[in-house]
């Protein structure tokens, strides 16, 4: 019995709260291991009601890295909207960083300052209290690559594909429309065919003779997943995969909800 765990049964899903990101990363790979299939959304941040408003908790946040690389956290901290308090340099060398930041901002935070920092950084956070629910943060991350159709990967089609972004599957595996399969360069999301096979025609290329060039694909963990997708984003969960898609499958459907 997890008695930090509370879930409400919504009809078609659960609504599962605990204490954390990690807390609920370990009820996934839990779940997932004992041979469950599901999909999962965004974490959100438990609010409470006062006095006929929304208060969201509001986090402490200390922070210590190498001088080198506090630049990299402030600006990190700075597009989460958080608010220095304190910053000094340790005996041993270190910056030290003490932030105010609502808890929200705090999601993803940890896997993006370890990259930035060449896990240097160690980070410690403590509730405070509440105040009145802010503005929603802009999205810290750009936009995505999405398949356009069903079917197998190509070494072709993912050789055109790593030139717009990063891709999150190699050659020879199964996507369907609406999967995330990548990261794009760009801020907007982008819909693009990855199993199209190439043309084969009687001429030979001298330049490259047909072979093709692929930068290894990124594998996200699990707490990686969690972090990466927003709100119009599931995290699927299968014994053997996690994969990223689109809540809304359809290209025509998911175009006309952007709009609104």
């Amino acid at each position: 019995m997890n008695i930090g765990l509370r879930v409400e049964d919504h009809g078609i899903g659960f609504l599962v709260a605990g204490r954390g990101e990690l807390h609920l990363s370990v009820l996934i790979e839990t779940m997932r291991r004992e041979g469950f299939e599901f999909e999962v959304g965004r974490p959100q941040v438990v609010t409470k009601e006062q006095d006929g408003q929304t208060m969201e908790p509001l986090e402490e946040l200390i922070i210590e890295v190498p001088a080198e690389h506090a630049g990299a956290v402030q600006m990190e901290l700075g597009a989460r909207r958080a608010t220095l308090k304190e910053q000094f340099t340790t005996a041993q060398g270190a910056t030290k960083l003490i932030y105010e930041l609502p808890t929200r901002a705090l999601l993803g935070l940890r896997n993006v300052l370890i990259t930035n920092t060449k896990g240097t950084v160690i980070m410690n956070s403590l509730t405070v209290g509440y105040q009145p629910l802010g503005p929603a943060l802009q999205q810290l991350r750009n936009g995505v690559l999405i398949s356009f159709e069903q079917g197998t990967s190509t070494p072709y089609s993912l050789e055109n594909a790593q030139e717009r972004g990063t891709c999150f599957v190699g050659p020879g595996e199964k996507v369907y429309a609406g999967q995330v399969i990548g990261l794009n360069n760009r801020g907007d999301d982008l819909e693009i065919n990855i199993v199209k096979e190439k043309h084969l025609t009687n001429i030979r290329s001298s330049s490259s003779d047909g072979i093709v060039h692929l930068v290894p694909h990124v594998i996200l963990s699990l707490e990686q997943c969690l972090d990466f997708i927003e709100n119009d984003e599931l995290l699927e969960v299968t014994p053997k995969n996690l994969r990223l898609r689109k809540r809304e499958l359809d290209p025509s459907k998911r175009k006309r909800q952007n709009k609104k």
